[in-house]
């Protein structure tokens, strides 16, 4: 489907935000003024010691899982329906404010869905570009604080090793960021071949983000795609790379699943049992191949910071293999760090938190 040429919206929602507080005379009460005053300050300053620790700490977070709204991109989804009110709304002021109160030194940027999948060849290719420019921007007005995972034109591959050969040689990105399917298509499909050995050649790393394919669109009415058929993308893709044998060829892309993986930990017992004992993978691919593979990913934590889901992970892969993600706007900083310094402790929340990251982003050492 090709659109026209996306103009800006003009008078853009914002969100306003008032509080009233009242109080009560304290005449009949045996509690003097100054002593409720005094208590009442105790339990707040208690209340609220979590996200001040956040704020006055240092930022050293690294989140790998953080949505920016370039203007062109933006622009697009409103001409095609897709623009939503927290993206709309979105402001880099918005996303420094919020990686401060979580305590996030930098994040790295990427658009979420559909990136440009839906626009046709000319404007995905017009509007990828504008977007890493954008992005690459961000990081030179603000040094330190970001990075960018650059979008490319997919599924337009002659177009997409251009993008990949200008963000990289030209604009110097750290990765790239891709989504789990186009259209009807899985990362391990033979079409992307060409995509995945230049990103081999180049050792990239690939940040991937779920969507929602053809197949399953409005699947179950009233149940919004975001809710079950994201995760289950994640686990599709993965199921494609490893079995397709793409992510064993190309061993030098470092490969990035949001949420954890998505629905990997409730399938792991179906990928690493059932999937190598019968055809037609039996005696073609064995458990260590799988386990290795699985293994050697890396998971972020947006989404997935309650005890169950991140639990499940860090018994699924080794702590070596999470990084700190967020899913800004969508999630604060602030809450993922909840959860994740409540299950990880010293050197393991040294690694999930940054340790991780840096191998991936080397330069981020002295940013």
């Amino acid at each position: 489907m090709l659109m026209e040429e996306p103009v800006l919206k003009s008078g853009r929602r914002q969100l306003l935000a008032a509080c009233t507080c009242c109080t009560q005379p304290f005449a009949a009460s045996a509690v003097s003024r100054r002593d409720l005053l005094k208590s009442g300050a105790a339990a707040l300053a208690a209340t609220s010691l979590p996200s001040r620790l956040f704020a006055q700490a240092k930022p050293h977070r690294i989140d790998v899982h953080h949505h920016i709204a370039p203007p062109s991109w933006l622009a697009a989804m409103d001409v095609i329906g897709r623009s939503d009110f927290l993206l709309s709304n979105w402001s880099v002021q918005k996303t420094i404010e919020d990686m401060d109160k979580g305590g996030v030194a930098t994040a790295m940027t990427s658009p979420t869905t559909p990136q440009v999948t839906p626009l046709g060849k000319a404007v995905a290719v017009r509007v990828a570009r504008e977007s890493n420019e954008f992005a690459k921007k961000m990081t030179n007005d603000h040094p330190g604080r970001f990075g960018v995972f650059a979008t490319l034109p997919l599924p337009h591959i002659d177009e997409s090793l251009k993008e990949i050969a200008y963000a990289f040689d030209t604009l110097q990105v750290d990765g790239i960021g891709v989504m789990t399917s186009y259209n009807d298509k899985w990362l391990g499909h033979p079409m992307f071949e060409p995509v995945w050995e230049e990103l081999n050649r180049r050792k990239a790393t690939v940040y991937t983000h779920p969507t929602t394919p053809n197949c399953c669109v409005n699947l179950v009415p009233g149940v919004p795609e975001f809710i079950v058929e994201f995760g289950t993308d994640t686990t599709r893709t993965i199921a494609s790379l490893i079995l397709s044998g793409t992510s064993q060829k190309y061993k030098d892309i470092n490969w990035i699943w949001s949420h954890g993986g998505g629905a990997l930990s409730a399938f792991a017992e179906r990928f690493l049992v059932q999937v190598v004992a019968v055809p037609p993978y039996r005696g073609k691919l064995t458990r260590e191949t799988m386990e290795g593979e699985l293994k050697r990913f890396y998971y972020d934590t947006a989404a997935i910071t309650g005890s169950v889901t991140l639990e499940a992970l860090s018994k699924l892969v080794p702590t070596s293999q999470i990084v700190y993600g967020t899913d800004f706007p969508y999630r604060t900083a602030a809450d993922h760090t909840k959860g994740v310094t409540a299950l990880f402790k010293g050197d393991d929340l040294a690694k999930v938190e940054r340790e991780n990251a840096l191998r991936l982003i080397p330069r981020l050492k002295s940013a």
